[in-house]
């Protein structure tokens, strides 16, 4: 014998009109007599209802924590099985975030497109190492003048300084991520 709409909602814990638009729209079946068997009907409700949307299970009043040991040792896997529902949520949640803190920084213009920064900088790179690679042969003559030098060994010695030095920060590679 199962129970009445009424006694399955105050068993629920839910109003009487959510448990007959459950049992209305095929949720949590019904006895030939229009009864409710709580057990089949519970397992239906749980398995049907998202666990986002579930009402906190009631607390109950609990003795005081007495320092026994449990008798069975905790199971490895003791995750209820709205847990992948659950962290599914959670990291759609946290995508979400991300894509919008995404939006709010193009809008204020605070991300830079990466393959015009890597060009920029490129260029930028390119300017400064042709601008020291024709630095020698504009000031060779001019220290050699002062130094009491050949102009040519000035400017062969620079030329060769310099190159070293380029070769030097060739070798630093930056990671753009």
């Amino acid at each position: 014998m199962g129970l009445s709409v009424r006694a399955y909602a105050r068993h629920r814990g839910v109003s009487h009109v959510a448990v007959m638009k459950a049992a209305r729209s095929g949720r949590i079946p019904q006895e030939a007599d229009g009864t409710i068997d709580p057990i089949k009907a519970d397992a239906a409700w749980d398995a049907q209802t998202d666990p986002a949307k579930r009402p906190p299970p009631p607390s109950k009043a609990t003795a005081p924590a007495t320092a026994t040991k449990p008798s069975a040792p905790p199971k490895v896997n003791d995750t209820p099985p709205a847990a992948s529902f659950t962290q599914a949520r959670t990291m759609h949640e946290v995508a979400k975030a991300q894509r919008a803190r995404i939006q709010v920084a193009k809008l204020k213009d605070e991300v830079v497109d990466r393959s015009k920064a890597l060009a920029l900088v490129f260029k930028l790179a390119r300017q400064e190492r042709d601008s020291w690679v024709t630095w020698p042969a504009r000031v060779a003559a001019q220290m050699a003048v002062e130094a009491g030098i050949e102009p040519h060994t000035m400017q062969t010695l620079l030329e060769a300084h310099v190159r070293a030095h380029l070769a030097e920060l060739s070798d630093i590679r930056p990671e753009f991520r």
